[in-house]
């Protein structure tokens, strides 16, 4: 077994904000960021209504009917008009950082662009405090019983293929939303127990988050405050999980674990942890193997407001990992000829390329994407 190290993604993973209850939400240092959030369209009979006390002001003519626009797409409602004067503020600094790097973007010197999502009523130390906790570098190593990874006999970089997409073979679900819990971890260890599932067995099936946000602090995680892949895979090689429609996703710890084992369709024989730091085997096991989990810096302002393009951040940290995603392909883009890996996010379609985000491939290890990465065995 490799004795590696691993950034453990414990406190909060980054969450999203779409269609929680109502609730009020603690910064976590002292402060509390009141912010109203209404339960989804289909519930709602009452839209959002402008606000009468900053119809006069300089900063509302500016950016009046974008706010609007981003309240009743998101349901926002605020506490009072002091509060929501604070969240235009925010929300205005943002549309003009998203503006003078979309400018940048259209002069060639960004490969991705910016745009209004979720998060926008934000600014980047509320979200990472909320939403990216994690508190520095935790580390340990990695969960035991690991399988050595083996390069596979057509892993020559010359024979990989150029391109790969497991979305248009079949193997990955729709794009979930983790809502306000740190449950980041649980949708990167379905994701890739469903895609080997579909590999195994030729058939799609979405499975349950609740079930390894509930029952599987035993094996290390924490719920909704954080947990590894890996030590997901340790749970379910021994219990298994059932579906997303058995066990259905709550955005909560549960008091109680629900799991029934005569619902188990999917099952795990272990896992394998892709060498650290290098992107040559993420390429050979996402490419023979399937969607892959891994772990990323997801904690900049450009990645909270991230709508497009191939993700090149160059403050991104390779080893101060905060976020589980799900890697299920690689590329090169069409127009730059940037190479990109395709990840899979847990923060609804509304986050960047309709739930995924293309980060930058070979440039150093991109935001960690190679630091963490495994994928179970079937």
């Amino acid at each position: 077994m490799l004795n590696k190290l691993v950034l453990l993604l414990l406190l909060y993973c980054s969450t999203a904000i779409s269609a929680p209850t109502q609730s009020s939400v603690s910064g976590g240092q002292g402060d509390t960021v009141k912010m109203t959030f209404l339960e989804p369209a289909s519930k709602i009979e009452q839209q959002p209504l402008k606000t009468p006390q900053l119809a006069g002001l300089k900063l509302y003519s500016k950016v009046g009917d974008q706010w609007e626009a981003f309240k009743a797409a998101f349901k926002r409602v605020y506490s009072d008009a002091k509060e929501e004067l604070e969240r235009l503020e925010i929300f205005a600094a943002n549309i003009a950082l998203i503006n003078k790097h979309n400018e940048a973007a259209d002069l060639g010197k960004k490969s991705y662009r910016l745009g209004v999502n979720q998060f926008a009523d934000l600014n980047n130390s509320e979200f990472r405090r909320i939403f990216n906790g994690f508190a520095g570098i935790k580390s340990r190593n990695r969960v035991r019983g690991a399988i050595t990874y083996l390069s596979p006999a057509t892993a020559d970089a010359q024979k990989l293929p150029e391109t790969v997409d497991w979305r248009k073979k079949g193997a990955v679900t729709p794009v979930k939303d983790q809502g306000q819990c740190g449950s980041c971890w649980s949708f990167s260890a379905t994701g890739a127990l469903e895609g080997q599932h579909f590999r195994r067995t030729g058939q799609l099936v979405s499975l349950s988050e609740q079930q390894l946000v509930d029952c599987s602090a035993s094996f290390g995680n924490a719920g909704c405050n954080g947990g590894l892949m890996d030590d997901a895979f340790q749970y379910a090689r021994q219990y298994g999980l059932e579906t997303e429609a058995s066990y259905p996703y709550v955005a909560e710890q549960e008091p109680v674990c629900r799991f029934n084992t005569s619902l188990v369709v999917a099952n795990c024989t272990g896992f394998v942890d892709v060498p650290p730091g290098s992107e040559a085997k993420l390429q050979e096991a996402v490419a023979n193997f399937g969607p892959v989990s891994v772990a990323i810096d997801a904690s900049h302002h450009s990645f909270q407001l991230y709508r497009s393009g191939v993700y090149d951040e160059p403050a991104c940290s390779p080893s101060n990992l905060d976020h589980g995603v799900l890697l299920v392909g690689y590329g090169t883009d069409r127009a730059s000829r940037a190479k990109y890996w395709l990840v899979k996010n847990s923060w609804n379609s509304h986050w960047g390329e309709a739930g995924y985000v293309r980060i930058a491939r070979d440039k150093g290890n991109m935001c960690g994407v190679a630091s963490s990465a495994s994928y179970p065995t079937v």
